[in-house]
């Protein structure tokens, strides 16, 4: 079992050796093809393939979303930790899989019929979040990757345009679907590319849809196979799309009283698919509330309670990533990473 995590770590990733040990959970598993979920609909019995067949880049880590986040942790622990002692497994994978010929596949593969929701909203927002990690990072690696990942990005880009210009509703759910989460990661893309009508659009749904909400149901939290949190996704979002005035009223309003009886998950069975998914509520909500935090600014009197509740819920399920059960480190990992450098 790999040590990751202790309570010193809550703070952010903060040596080399730390890096490594996260690292080391996405290398153990983007090359492992199996076990796999894959999310293919066949459309005849030639389309009865392996998931390295099917997507290249992006076969392992259990499902096709995972490994590209994956993915994005391992570049942003090389970006931020040149140093750490499995940099070069780590940008042995990434030139393995980040190459014209297996994006041309996995672009290939969009195209084809019955193809239009594959990953949609999650992996979608993921894979974009890799090009934008990609595109900021001033590096000739990260330039060769990004270029060759580039032609897929355009086209989830595009298929976000066309897929949120007729989206009546959001979808509001604890796992995959969920808008707000999957906003925000769009969000990220958006901004870094400078692709300003995929900005806007994201921006005008936002508001759309959620900035009317009031009394949201934050009470009925959590979902027994929750890895998001409804209501605290749509907040961290709303934190990026309202001026900061504007942002602490909507909150008072969306979430009176927050957060008042919120506690970390209790994680029975981390051998279990769906319930070690509270391993990644946990983790989940520290990053939102660390991100509602900041937004709300230390001048408001919710913004300490909230910083120490973070570090509550973090510490909940930091210790537990090298569970040695492939259920949670196929990919808690990443959602690790990604709350503990929203400081």
């Amino acid at each position: 079992m790999i040590a990751v995590a202790q309570a010193q770590d809550v703070d952010l990733v903060q040596s080399d050796a730390q890096a490594d040990r996260f690292a080391a959970l996405a290398l153990k598993c983007v090359r492992q093809e199996y076990p796999n979920k894959l999310d293919h609909v066949m459309n005849g019995a030639g389309e009865v393939k392996g998931p390295k067949e099917l997507h290249p880049a992006f076969y392992g880590c259990f499902d096709w979303h995972s490994s590209v986040h994956g993915h994005w942790m391992l570049v942003k622990l090389l970006r931020e930790h040149p140093g750490m002692a499995r940099a070069a497994e780590v940008r042995q994978v990434l030139d393995e899989n980040l190459r014209p010929e297996r994006m041309a596949v996995e672009v290939a593969y969009l195209g084809q019929e019955n193809r239009r929701s594959f990953e949609r909203t999650y992996g979608w927002a993921w894979l974009l979040k890799l090009a934008a990690e990609l595109r900021t990072w001033n590096d000739p690696n990260a330039l060769r990757w990004g270029t060759a990942l580039q032609p897929l990005a355009d086209e989830l880009a595009l298929r976000w345009t066309s897929f949120l210009s007729k989206a009546t509703y959001p979808i509001r759910t604890g796992v995959h679907p969920n808008t707000a989460f999957s906003l925000d990661l769009a969000l990220d893309y958006a901004r870094a590319i400078k692709d300003a009508k995929l900005e806007a659009m994201i921006l005008e749904r936002a508001r759309s849809w959620f900035g009317a909400d009031r009394k949201g149901p934050l009470a009925w939290e959590p979902g027994g196979e929750d890895f998001l949190s409804p209501c605290l996704e749509e907040a961290a979002l709303m934190s990026r799309v309202l001026p900061r005035p504007a942002y602490g009223r909507w909150l008072t309003g969306f979430l009176p009283g927050f957060p008042a009886g919120l506690v970390p998950a209790t994680v029975s069975d981390r051998t279990d698919p769906k319930i070690v998914h509270l391993d990644g509520l946990n983790l989940s909500r520290a990053r939102a509330l660390l991100r509602i935090a900041a937004v709300l600014g230390p001048a408001d009197p919710r913004s300490a309670g909230l910083k120490r509740l973070a570090d509550r819920h973090a510490r909940a399920s930091l210790p537990h990533l090298a569970s040695g059960s492939y259920e949670g480190e196929h990919w808690l990992a990443t959602f690790a990473v990604r709350t503990l450098t929203e400081r």
